[in-house]
């Protein structure tokens, strides 16, 4: 804190406010904000905890870093004799910047514990993931999630607790802050090695299985990013627990040396802002296929109904699904034997065969449409009918591999949002 340069928090306020910047855009392209309604229909409870504890995250660890930043700029430098040109050590501060110190940290601090409680959500769902068969399919109920449960109230408390328990002392403060949570966050990010060392096995198996391509697109593409996710968080906890170690011992050697402190600091807040970009990426993934489709569906669908106060009720349901008489030209015979007769056209395509839509014609062949009734003088119960015989089709279906494969491995999309993948304990 006193001890390192302005320059450090600077990078801070920077990175931090461009997650906030990327976190807004995101949801923004993601739904329009609509993840942020606290009723979230059949999602609930759970997905809102999770939802609130990330986002409450972000504006702590940018409120964090541009405060301390205000503070050292506003503090500047101190020349002492024998020692230099050193930032303002926090015994010379004003009174206003001495009095922010501890709500500052509080800040980090919570943000630190509920920035854990993600990290070891995505462990213990990751595990349920790769080690779920096609019986065990209720994550609500599974040892895992009553593992997050425990594990996410101890980090929430410890962590200010920490902090408040250490007040008196800003630096020792600021040292115990950091061996709590470099602490934490480490033991979650070794703790997370093992599930990507059995991811690979999981997706080999998948692809062995007959698991669709989709599906196998989807937990490819989250693999990669939590490979990537897990370098940059080993890069936030790594050198703030050297920090911390050398601030608690009675003489440091690294926190002495004011380019190791910035170096540290510097890269540690370059891997929490990374971190916890590709955590939103991960929690809220986007769909560019779908998003292309659903705009260019609902430009058509405005596009077809902003006349509509030119057309008749009959008129509105003729242009939608009524048939239409084209005459087919003669010297295509594939057009001829296509539109031969009344035939259920739709007016783009009769447009862009260059046939403009005519009036239904009344000539329309009728359905017979025979209802399947039991005769009144068969016997059920002596009745003895044709044995039934399974096809190739339905015996390769019964022989599905697949089906050791959890429903819910096809139907989550995040670690957050499950949409009918998994079994909701009531």
């Amino acid at each position: 804190m006193s001890h390192t340069t302005p320059a450090t928090y600077l990078v801070w306020s920077i990175v931090s406010s461009l997650l906030g910047i990327f976190l807004v855009y995101h949801l923004w392209c993601f739904d329009r904000f609509k993840c942020l309604r606290w009723n979230q229909g059949s999602q609930g409870t759970f997905k809102r905890v999770m939802t609130y504890t990330y986002l409450l995250s972000v504006p702590l660890i940018i409120t964090y870093s541009v405060g301390f930043c205000i503070i050292k700029y506003s503090e500047g430098y101190q020349a002492f004799p024998g020692i230099g040109i050193t930032p303002t050590p926090h015994q010379l501060w004003t009174h206003s910047h001495s009095k922010a110190i501890l709500p500052l940290y509080l800040c980090l601090s919570v943000a630190w514990g509920l920035e854990m409680v993600t990290h070891l959500e995505e462990l213990c769902f990751w595990l349920f993931v790769v080690n779920a068969g096609s019986v065990q399919t209720d994550w609500f109920r599974s040892l895992y999630y009553k593992t997050w449960i425990v594990g996410s109230s101890i980090a929430v408390l410890y962590m200010p607790l920490v902090t408040i328990f250490t007040r008196s002392d800003p630096l020792k403060c600021e040292a115990y802050t950091f061996l709590a949570g470099s602490l934490g966050s480490l033991s979650l990010t070794l703790w997370f090695m093992p599930v990507l060392h059995l991811f690979r096995p999981f997706l080999n198996g998948l692809r062995r299985e007959g698991v669709d391509m989709n599906t196998i697109i989807r937990l490819t593409k989250f693999h990669e990013l939590n490979t990537i996710r897990v370098l940059f968080r080993l890069l936030f906890a790594l050198p703030l627990l050297i920090l911390a170690i050398d601030g608690i011992r009675p003489h440091q050697h690294v926190n002495d040396v004011m380019f190791w402190t910035d170096i540290l600091t510097m890269a540690a807040g370059f891997g929490v802002v990374v971190s916890s970009g590709l955590t939103l990426v991960i929690f809220f993934p986007r769909s560019i296929e779908g998003e292309i489709t659903a705009r260019s569906t609902g430009l058509r669908s405005r596009g077809l109904f902003s006349s509509r106060h030119h057309l008749t009720f009959a008129s509105q349901e003729q242009e939608l699904y009524g048939t239409y008489e084209v005459d087919a030209p003669q010297e295509d015979g594939k057009v001829a034997s296509m539109y031969n007769g009344s035939t259920p056209v739709p007016p783009s395509r009769a447009g862009r065969e260059g046939h403009p839509p005519t009036a239904p014609t009344s000539q329309v062949q009728e359905l017979s449409l025979v209802p399947n009734r039991r005769q009144p003088d068969q016997d059920i119960e002596m009745r003895n009918p044709a044995p039934t015989k399974l096809t190739a089709d339905n015996l390769r279906h019964l022989d599905n591999p697949v089906a050791r494969v959890s429903n819910f491995v096809h139907n989550f999309r995040s670690p957050i949002d499950f949409r009918g993948g998994f079994t909701r304990s009531r």
